[in-house]
C-alpha cells in the first residue's frame, strides 16, 4: 500500500503548499527490555561495544510511536505531518518513552 500520508522533518515540502494546519500532534511507546535484555545489556556494558538489546527496543519503540502519530494524522483528516521529531527517555527502571510528535498538515499541489 502506498504511504498516505507525507512525512517530513523539514517545516515544508518541496512542491506542496501547506493548505491548512491542523495542530500539534504525537505518538508515543513505553517499551522495556525485560529480564532478558537487561541481563545482555549488562553483559555488553562490562565488554564495551554496541549496546544492541537496547538499541533493538528504542527502534521497536520509535517505529510504534511514528505508527501512533500518523493514526492520529488521519484522526485530523491530514495527508502530512511536518517538522517531526523524537524524544527518548528513560522512566522507571528500564522503561523507554519514545514520543514522536510534529504538526498536522493538508497539504496541496
Amino acid at each position: 500500500m502506498a504511504e498516505d500520508l507525507i512525512l517530513a522533518t523539514m517545516p515544508m515540502v518541496p512542491k506542496y503548499e501547506v493548505e491548512e494546519v491542523l495542530g500539534v500532534i504525537y505518538g508515543s511507546s513505553t517499551r522495556t527490555r525485560g529480564a532478558g535484555g537487561r541481563i545482555i545489556s549488562g553483559f555488553q556494558a562490562l565488554t564495551g561495544g554496541k549496546g544492541t538489546a537496547y538499541a533493538d527496543e528504542i527502534e521497536k519503540a520509535r517505529k510504534e510511536a511514528l505508527e501512533d502519530l500518523k493514526n492520529e494524522a488521519r484522526k485530523l483528516g491530514a495527508n502530512g505531518v511536518l517538522s517531526i521529531d523524537f524524544e527518548t527517555a528513560e522512566i522507571l527502571e528500564g522503561f523507554i518513552l519514545v514520543t514522536a510528535y510534529g504538526t498536522a498538515v493538508k497539504l496541496k499541489k
